[in-house]
């Protein structure tokens, strides 16, 4: 896996998932993290917002992860140029940035095990965007919004 720039937030129901990920990536990435630091209740669109703003400025990959990863993905897709993935499997992950180009991936801490959910990353992470015919429909979404 290459090198990234990766900004992460969650809530409270996605703390220890993000935790995990962000150790799994190592040191040899550069992490931001929009928080929280501890698990009491908090508002996913505030770290939600904040992150997709942070994702647009450095043009880099965001993860969002909250209890579904519903609320998250909801939020960031509301974001002008923000192109959201709710992810269950290394194959959505692949597809959501070959296809779809997608700059943000969004998880559920409690739907994805903690291996899978890495692997997820893993694949979001790796995939490039293939462009081609798939760059006018980016095009075509950026329009409607």
């Amino acid at each position: 896996m290459q090198t990234h720039t990766v900004v992460f937030g969650s809530d409270h129901a996605g703390l220890n998932l993000k935790k995990f990920l962000m150790d799994r990536l190592g040191d040899d990435n550069k992490i931001i993290d929009f928080g929280p630091v501890q698990k009491a209740s908090c508002d996913y669109p505030v770290y939600a917002k904040e992150l997709c703003k942070k994702v647009l400025e450095l043009q880099c990959p965001g993860i969002l992860i909250c209890g579904s990863g519903i609320g998250m993905s909801i939020t960031a897709n509301r974001m002008r140029g923000i192109r959201a993935a709710l992810c269950l499997n290394e194959y959505m992950a692949r597809m959501s940035r070959l296809h779809n180009d997608a700059n943000v991936l969004c998880l559920g801490e409690r739907i994805v095990g903690l291996d899978l959910a890495g692997s997820i990353m893993e694949a979001f992470l790796s995939s490039p965007f293939e462009g081609g015919r798939h760059q006018k429909r980016i095009d075509l979404i950026e329009e409607a919004v």
